[in-house]
């Protein structure tokens, strides 16, 4: 089986003054399609880099990275915007919802950005609510909704589009333990019944033991 994600002595650094910062150096990684990978470290590890680098947020200073046996390395940031809105499901800490919008149109958005048909879109949203259990809350807005139930509706929006892989950075950090629990729940259901690819960004030792495989980041480089 070919690797889905295949990152290829990466390094990403940073000018600052003088002196150049190293949030990753050299990192070679690779993901089967199906996995569910769990990145870990400590604050400053370079977690939160190393996604944004596989989920098309920024890029590489040095190294490559193939996505489906694709080099990406050198892809124009229109190129990487349309990958990332065909190929990749975000989920955040903060959840990123639009207040103002219902969960419905939030889960619709990226359908929007695709120019899939409104009735097409708001069909397909609906049934993304209803994997997650929050389908009779279609209508209402984040302020209207726990923590929990704001986070499955993040997880709706990043099934939409039927990504290639879901990246989620702290998906539960949010929440009460068991909310938290009550969203791992779900990652695993997507996972070992939809064969999902997931990388899970955390610093929960409970929740990276749940996942297929522990990945270790210490001061930009994988140590386990």
């Amino acid at each position: 089986m070919s690797f889905l994600v295949e990152l290829n002595r990466v390094t990403k650094s940073y000018k600052t003054g003088n002196s150049e910062f190293y949030a990753l150096k050299e990192v070679s990684l690779s993901v089967l399609p199906g996995e569910m990978v769990a990145v870990i470290g400590a604050s400053g590890s370079g977690k939160s880099t190393l996604m944004n680098i596989i989920g098309f947020l920024d890029r590489c200073t040095s190294g490559q990275y193939l996505f489906s046996q694709q080099d990406v390395s050198q892809f124009n940031e229109v190129e990487l915007a349309h990958i990332r809105n065909q190929k990749i499901g975000f989920v955040f800490q903060s959840f990123f919802l639009l207040p103002r919008l219902t969960a419905l149109q939030n889960v619709m958005l990226p359908l929007f950005y695709r120019e899939t048909a409104p009735d097409r879109a708001k069909e397909t949203a609906l049934a993304m609510l209803e994997k997650v259990g929050m389908a009779h809350f279609a209508g209402r807005r984040p302020n209207e909704l726990s923590g929990g139930q704001q986070q499955r509706v993040a997880i709706a929006r990043a099934l939409v589009g039927n990504p290639d892989i879901i990246l989620a950075d702290e998906p539960t950090g949010a929440l009460d333990s068991k909310t938290g629990q009550d969203v791992m729940d779900l990652f695993l259901r997507l996972h070992q019944e939809e064969k999902r690819t997931l990388i899970l960004i955390t610093h929960d030792s409970r929740i990276s033991q749940l996942c297929g495989r522990i990945i270790l980041l210490k001061d930009g480089c994988i140590v386990l």
